[in-house]
């Protein structure tokens, strides 16, 4: 029997639990994760993120991420956040910027003077094989957007790599948008074989969008970061949104703010907040 120490931690209500795996033993392989997501019985959590050592002199922290349903992926905006927030506050660093390892490469958060933390997310990618993803018959790898069959529908998407896969859905109101339907089903279409994150997409003006997010492992959470960036990536790319300006994007848990132009990192800033802290035995 093992004690675990953890904190509860959200960003804008896409919320975490937050494991430091550098002064205790835990593997996360061999906790009943699953059961901790539930929010009746468990802690409660979209993901949970784990803090371990660098491999590398050169970075500060390594970041894990595993999703409701036990499996592990690569990126996620929000939590890398609250990543930032915990490390400093755990007193595990007195950087207010650190160099952060991800299983699809470095990421660079920050705090800054307000107490947001601004992360450079890095370069989108959009071809296929990046996403990864399977285009329909006869479509060109470098199309902004892409045919995705269902049945006998079929939807428009713009696929967007931000260190996990993305697929953006333009919508004209993101409270009628069919986000459980199409989500469920697009989350594991078989032309995404690592399964997508769905964004639903409403554009306000240049500046602005609401949007929401179904997320592959979870289902629809109240925030996504990575998925606020590849909205703005996909709406700048169409020129629907302004590039280089900050695009403020409306989630159900509140408000985050990201800035692109073609060539350039994404970068994503918007709060981190801790709910509380506990433990438990497994």
């Amino acid at each position: 029997m093992s004690v675990l120490k953890f904190t509860k931690m959200h960003g804008l209500g896409n919320d975490f639990m937050v494991v430091d795996g550098i002064n205790q033993q835990f593997d996360p392989r061999q906790a009943p994760l699953t059961r901790w997501a539930d929010r009746h019985t468990g802690v409660g959590f979209d993901q949970l993120l784990l803090v371990e050592k660098a491999a590398s002199d050169a970075v500060d922290f390594r970041y894990r991420i595993f999703n409701a349903d036990g499996s592990e992926v690569e990126q996620c905006g929000n939590g890398a956040r609250c990543f930032v927030r915990f490390v400093l506050d755990k007193g595990l660093t007195e950087k207010r910027e650190i160099v952060v390892e991800t299983a699809r490469g470095i990421i660079v958060p920050r705090l800054t003077d307000d107490g947001l933390v601004t992360v450079n997310m890095g370069k989108p990618h959009f071809l296929p094989h990046e996403i990864p993803f399977v285009p329909a018959a006869g479509e060109d790898d470098d199309a902004l957007t892409h045919t995705v069959l269902m049945g006998l529908e079929s939807v428009q998407v713009s696929c967007v790599n931000m260190g996990n896969p993305h697929a953006v859905i333009l919508v004209a109101d993101t409270q009628t948008a069919p986000v459980a339907k199409w989500g469920e089903v697009i989350e594991s279409h078989e032309q995404f074989p690592e399964r997508v994150n769905v964004g639903f997409m409403q554009i306000v003006n240049k500046q602005s969008i609401r949007l929401r997010v179904y997320e592959r492992g979870t289902g629809e959470t109240q925030a996504c970061g990575t998925g606020a960036c590849a909205a703005v990536v996909a709406g700048v790319r169409l020129g629907l949104l302004e590039a280089g300006a900050p695009v403020q994007v409306a989630l159900p848990g509140g408000c985050l703010s990201i800035v692109w132009r073609e060539g350039e990192d994404v970068m994503m800033t918007g709060p981190a907040e801790t709910v509380f802290e506990g433990e438990l035995q497994y």
